[in-house]
């Protein structure tokens, strides 16, 4: 039998052991933590472990994806970078300096009003 193959056969038990494991303790992490908190706190009722486990998968979706468009959302956010220092490399230095005083106005960083309120 080749190594790779022999070593293989070891990994792939264990690897599911781990994420049975992983997914046993996260189950009752959620379980404990809602049942100590939002019972008291709101009047919820209390969950098993199944619910639990059904929670903590439902907020991975929502929050956290599937771990399958990570790079995307990164890809996304540096060619909008990219485009973004384009366009301010395009402008002459009054543009620039009309652009950064609009953004000090719409955000509230506009020197002119916090001198004035100092007063």
């Amino acid at each position: 039998m080749r190594p790779r193959l022999k070593k293989l056969i070891w990994i792939a038990p264990l690897a599911i052991l781990g994420i049975l494991l992983f997914m046993f303790i996260g189950g009752e992490i959620v379980k404990l933590l809602w049942n100590w908190l939002l019972p008291p706190l709101f009047g919820w009722p209390q969950v098993t472990f199944w619910q639990a486990l059904g929670l903590l998968a439902l907020c991975r979706i929502l929050f956290g994806g599937l771990g399958i468009h990570g790079s995307r959302r990164s890809n996304f956010r540096r060619r909008m970078e990219r485009r973004m220092e384009e366009r301010c490399a395009s402008m002459t230095p009054e543009e620039r300096e009309r652009f950064r005083q609009r953004m000090r106005e719409r955000w509230g960083f506009d020197p002119s009003t916090s001198e004035s309120e100092g007063q």
